[in-house]
């Protein structure tokens, strides 16, 4: 008997069970439909179920490399944590407080950064934009703050994604793998175009926002949003398109994430020109539209 798993995006487990060859049923699934196959073949669902499988068994081996750094003024989390992912394979650096984190990431130059918001000396978010000033490494939020501001300012410094205390290690080692996957998805290429628009101009390899010539500070997944929308101009996408997009099949968390990092967008690029518009298609989703 075979089994396969996914993580829908209620943040459930959803366990796959071939009873024969060509049946299958599924437990808490509601983001994928699973059809009989007996006359058809293989579905393409059962095909990406395996080539998630495949990658999973990979990813273990890629582990041992992975080198984290966590943040935390707190020995109560920084001392299990550490321990619990040295089991899984990582390589693991702790920090105490805001200004050692910054000195330990220039020193050790980590894969991914686990990160406090509350802590002595530089708060997380601090911590958070001096990071994004000199690299993109992906960086978790684990924090004790519940409230959607905390997790929108954090998402908007340039976080990857947001854990709440007190958390599961099988969820925050599934998000560090996710986070780490989405990361290694996409490798500039020399030859990668530039967007330019009226007024506007979009560099995913540079990972920069030029509007009239002036560089605009732009966290990087808004940059991949808007760069995303403005290649595909006049194609509406729905949230979860641009989450699987944009954020990765794996991504884990909210779909209001998508409506936050378009507010900011639209902000930021109010009255750049009426050649183009970031628009809304209610009931459907969003997209990059060129009016002229």
């Amino acid at each position: 008997m075979k089994y396969g798993i996914i993580i829908n995006r209620s943040r459930k487990l959803c366990i796959l069970k071939e009873f024969g060859q060509n049946s299958f049923i599924y437990h808490k699934a509601y983001r994928f439909l699973l059809y009989d196959t007996g006359r058809k073949g293989k579905s393409r669902f059962l095909c990406r179920v395996e080539r998630k499988r495949e990658m999973f068994i990979s990813e273990e081996q890629k582990m041992t490399n992975t080198k984290i750094l966590v943040i935390d003024d707190d020995p109560e989390i920084t001392v299990p944590v550490k321990n619990y992912f040295e089991n899984e394979g990582y390589e693991v650096r702790t920090a105490s407080n805001g200004i050692e984190g910054i000195t330990m990431f220039r020193k050790c130059e980590p894969d991914l950064v686990i990160l406090d918001i509350t802590m002595p000396k530089k708060d997380g978010y601090q911590v958070c934009r001096e990071i994004r000033e000199m690299s993109q490494k992906p960086i978790i939020f684990l924090s004790a703050k519940t409230e959607e501001f905390d997790k929108v300012l954090a998402l908007e410094l340039g976080g990857d994604d947001y854990v709440t205390k007190p958390f599961g290690y099988k969820e925050l080692s599934a998000r560090i793998k996710a986070v780490l996957r989405r990361c290694q998805t996409h490798v500039p290429q020399e030859d990668e175009e530039v967007i330019r628009l009226d007024n506007i101009e979009i560099s995913k390899q540079k990972y920069e926002l030029k509007i009239r010539g002036e560089l605009v500070d732009i966290p990087p997944k808004e940059l991949q949003l808007l760069y995303f929308l403005a290649s595909n101009a006049n194609i509406v996408f729905s949230r979860d398109q641009l989450l699987d997009k944009v954020w990765g099949f794996d991504y884990l968390g909210d779909s209001r994430t998508v409506d936050v990092h378009v507010k900011r967008l639209r902000e930021k690029l109010a009255g750049v020109s009426n050649k183009w518009a970031l628009k809304t298609v209610w009931g459907v989703g969003y997209k990059f539209e060129l009016l002229a």
